[in-house]
């Protein structure tokens, strides 16, 4: 059975134009392709289905599986997806090839690709952003959840430049079905999700429908519908939450008076690190024979620690007990609110279909200081809308061509608002064009994209025009082997953050400082794949190699907040007091180096006692640096990936599956000035999966088996929070 996953769009169109849905379309004009899990997966269920190839949604706007793309793209879902999930986006894929993430404790962190982060990755919920302030800062959470996910997909690399020339890094598409694209079965969809887990006395229920309701003018009418509740509190650890590098630091400075003080050490649990999430969501669609439109609201609200900045818990709290604030220290309330419009239709003609995304959402967070004294506020309202047009096939010719249009308004009060209010205006067009030479697929992308950045204090406006393409290809080399190529080229214009930053910011304990003359980053790259799929497993290995002009990134300066305060007339002792501990970061442009692999293979063992035996592996190596020494002799930028490696040996015979699987992390010595090393680490997962019936399924994992200690390279925080320990973690799945 093919497994095909929905190509979700949004449009603001009238609903008059899809009373036309109940006619029967023509032969030429191909209905949209409906999924056929619709909310079984966004509510966490697990029931086993055939296996298929899927359709990948997010790299093409041409409908393809995963083996017909050039660019690299991981799928997340069914039970795979449910084994690797955890409570944040980055954290849920961060054994993927060439995934690594932020890791602010456990309530903030981001997805990063091949060593890029930031603005350079774009996190999107059905093809469109997540609208958030995320991206300013690695404690900022996105509000995306997992848990209701469907799908996850990943493209690493450039791509197609679909998505903007700021998605240099890749692109994270998380698909929820919030919005009905076809009429359920059986009239209805229902599912839902409960799992435990002991490492922060954990609880998360997670639930979706669709209904129904009967139809409207000739077009069938469905509603949707999701919850999530999750209650979490502060997280067990393997050892001190401070690291042994941090320590010997802290001792080096004791002649100073700054050393730490041994009865401060804090064992065995993280404090401050609790996560509480609440979300609703709601959706209507109509469904005709030609296309759909559809309509969505989401409350997403969350509240959770900044681990390493407060003063922590008295005591340890479970999941049934609510926070007492007078012992809370440093946390974020975080309130989103987002209207989704998604919709397609088919024609006949040149364009086979027109697709239109959309979405809108009103953010704000509040970062408190202590218990009831709110400190910095951060808010960002802002839209996204992208229009695309899919061609008819001509021969062997096909393509889309889109225009893509975002706006968002930011603004930071308080403190900490170590960026000051800002508007963000973008426009892009761009178009994607495939044709065949004989054997050989042959993929060429163009965009144009403007950019409008303004600092509305000082009503300082900077504007930025780029130009990005893309050529590839596709050659068959050997019965089931595949080489790939891709060479582009692309041009980002500066962020908001990286112009007008001027503030400390006391969540990664830096003094961030922009600059409003930077220029647009280029980059040029190749990169290269060879792909191979047999009848008893698959292999792939993608290389690539990218020379950046004017890349734009943080450099510490040696300085501290203090001396910045001092150079600009300030006097107060207790001011001054205060930033002495910041590291000055300043945003500044230089010519880097990117290169990598990544390796990604599955083997098909044979049978034991009725089981179907498969081993895997997944491996991922990035090495960024400078082209030029920065003041202390150093050309490696700060908190690049270490060598990672995944393997995996799996059980499986219909009813019962059972997975064990290593996960490694090689030593971080090779740092940027100012940097710390981070030790290398490996931890053991086991999985145990029954299906108990069609409907019903029951999960038992046993995450970091070992209670190992681990930091991850890549996160501001890696120095004061570690990943958890020892988790056993249980969940029920039900779907009917």
């Amino acid at each position: 059975m093919t497994k095909t996953i929905l190509r979700l769009s949004c449009a603001s169109l009238a609903l008059a134009p899809f009373t036309a849905f109940a006619t029967e379309a023509s032969s030429t004009e191909p209905a949209i392709a409906a999924a056929t899990t619709t909310l079984a997966a966004a509510a966490g269920t697990a029931v086993h289905e055939p296996e298929g190839d899927t359709i990948i949604v997010t790299a093409s706007p041409i409908e393809r599986n995963a083996e017909a793309l050039l660019s690299p793209v991981s799928v997340l879902e069914g039970e795979e997806l449910q084994r690797q999930l955890r409570d944040t986006l980055g954290e849920t894929l961060r054994r993927e090839p060439g995934v690594s993430s932020t890791n602010f404790g456990a309530g903030a962190s981001r997805p990063i690709i091949r060593g890029l982060g930031g603005g350079r990755v774009r996190t999107l919920i059905n093809g469109i952003g997540s609208i958030d302030a995320a991206a300013a800062s690695p404690d900022h959470a996105t509000p995306i959840e997992p848990a209701l996910a469907e799908t996850i997909e990943v493209v690493r690399g450039t791509g197609l430049l679909r998505y903007g020339s700021s998605a240099s890094g890749g692109v994270v598409n998380v698909l929820d079905g919030r919005i009905a694209s076809e009429v359920p079965e059986d009239g209805f969809d229902i599912a839902g999700r409960y799992a435990f887990t002991s490492v922060d006395e954990g609880s998360t229920g997670s639930a979706g429908a669709q209904v129904h309701l009967g139809k409207l003018g000739g077009v069938d009418v469905v509603a949707t519908g999701q919850a999530i509740t999750r209650r979490a509190g502060d997280y067990d650890i393997s050892g001190f939450a401070e690291s042994e590098a941090l320590m010997e630091a802290e001792d080096d400075h004791d002649d100073h008076g700054m050393g730490h003080d041994d009865e401060e050490e804090v064992e065995g649990v993280l404090e401050n690190s609790f996560n509480e999430v609440d979300s609703l969501t709601g959706g209507l669609s109509f469904v005709g024979e030609r296309g759909f439109l559809g309509f969505a609201v989401q409350n997403y609200r969350s509240r959770y620690g900044v681990p390493g900045h407060g003063h922590g818990h008295e005591e340890e709290h479970g999941a049934g007990e609510e926070h007492d604030e007078e012992e809370e220290g440093v946390f974020i309330d975080l309130d989103q609110t987002r209207y989704d419009i998604n919709g397609s239709l088919a024609f006949g003609g040149p364009i086979q279909r027109v697709d239109l995304y959309a979405g809108f959402a009103d953010y704000e967070h509040i970062e408190f200081e202590a218990p009831g004294e709110p400190g910095t506020v951060f808010a960002n309202e802002g839209y996204e809308i992208r229009v695309e047009a899919v061609q008819a096939e001509r021969g062997d010719w096909r393509g889309a061509s889109g225009i893509q249009i975002r706006d968002r308004k930011f603004s930071a009060i308080g403190e900490e608002a170590f960026v000051p209010p800002t508007e963000t205006e973008q426009l892009g067009l761009y178009t994607f064009q495939e044709t065949k030479l004989g054997p050989v697929t042959v993929e060429g992308s163009l965009r144009y994209e403007e950019t409008d950045q303004a600092q509305t204090v000082n009503n300082i406006e900077r504007s930025f025009e780029g130009v990005s393409g893309a050529l590839g290809g596709s050659i068959p080399v050997a019965d089931g082997v595949r080489a790939t190529f891709n060479l582009f080229r692309t041009e980002r214009a500066p962020t908001s953050d990286e112009l007008f930053s001027d503030g400390p910011h006391l969540a990664t304990e830096s003094f961030d400082i922009g600059d409003v003359n930077l220029d647009i980053e280029t980059a040029l790259g190749l990169e290269g794949g060879l792909r191979f799929a047999g009848e008893r497993g698959s292999f792939s290995i993608n290389a690539f190699y990218t020379e950046y002009s004017d890349f734009i990134f943080q450099q510490a300066t040696g300085q501290t907040g203090e001396d910045i305060l001092i150079a600009r007339g300030e006097t107060d002792p207790e001011e001054l007091e205060e930033f002495a501990e910041l590291t000055v970061f300043q945003y500044t442009q230089a010519d880097a180096t990117f290169s990598g692999l990544e390796i990604e293979g599955q083997l098909e063992l044979g049978q034991a006692s009725g089981f179907d035996v498969s081993a895997d592996l997944v491996a991922d190596f990035v090495n960024a640096e400078l082209d030029r020494a920065d003041a202390q002799g150093n050309t490696q930028l700060p908190r690049i990936p270490p060598l990672g490696v995944l393997v995996g040996l799996e059980a499986d015979n219909g009813t019962f599956s059972f997975r064990a699987e290593a996960e490694h992390s090689a030593e971080a010595d090779d740092v940027a000035s100012f940097e710390l090393p981070t030790d290398s680490f490996t931890l053991v997962n086991l999985y145990a999966d029954w299906r108990v019936t069609e409907n019903i399924s029951l999960s038992l994992a046993g995450l970091n088996i070992g209670d190992e200690e681990a930091r991850v390279h890549t996160s501001f925080l890696k120095d004061q929070a570690p990943l958890p320990g020892r988790n056993i973690r249980f969940a029920l799945n039900m779907r009917y």
